[in-house]
């Protein structure tokens, strides 16, 4: 405590003739213990304030705090796990689909060259049909051919007898005509 001056002089090293501290009054040693319970005091009071108000908060707060963060890690990993099932299921899926894909186009090939293969027999048998009755065409203006040829060369043969001065005999000429065709 101050020392209180009656009108007397202090003795006190710390304050000066007029009364007032003289330097830092923190730094005096006549004060230290005057200083040092006040110091108690305040560290006790603030010790109580925080242990009994502000420490019970700040732990409820953490508190609050890691179970929060104990969740959003749970959600988090649940949301992993369910993604990964979906990522799963949407790769089985994609390849159900590529195989379904894969079997409806060579089924569509199997189909496409089973009708190939109908429209190729189809197509080979009238072309077989068209060449035999082209054959038989053939044959008939081979067969028709050899008859005009025969007639055409009696004919000839009648003119050139006639032309040379002689007179033809019709089945003379015929005769003639019918050996040398024949051979």
């Amino acid at each position: 405590m101050a020392t209180e001056s009656n009108g007397a002089t202090s003795t006190s090293t710390c304050v000066g003739p007029d009364g007032s501290a003289i330097g830092m009054p923190q730094l005096c040693f006549e004060w230290f213990p005057n200083q040092i319970f006040w110091l108690v005091i305040t560290l006790v009071v603030i010790f109580f304030v925080l242990s009994r108000i502000a420490l019970p908060r700040i732990a409820s707060v953490l508190a609050e705090r890691q179970g929060t963060i104990t969740t959003d890690i749970a959600a988090a990993e649940d949301l992993k796990r369910k993604a990964e099932e979906a990522e799963a299921a949407y790769d089985k899926a994609l390849a159900d689909a590529r195989a379904e894909a894969q079997s409806i186009a060579q089924k569509t090939r199997d189909e496409i060259k089973a009708e190939l293969d109908k429209a190729m027999a189809k197509a080979d048998a009238e072309i077989s049909a068209k060449a035999a009755e082209s054959e038989k065409a053939i044959s008939d203006i081979r067969a028709t051919a050899m008859e005009n040829v025969e007639a055409v060369a009696k004919d000839t043969a009648e003119a050139i007898v006639s032309a040379l001065g002689g007179k033809a005999d019709a089945k003379a000429v015929a005769a003639a005509v019918s050996n040398r065709i024949k051979g």
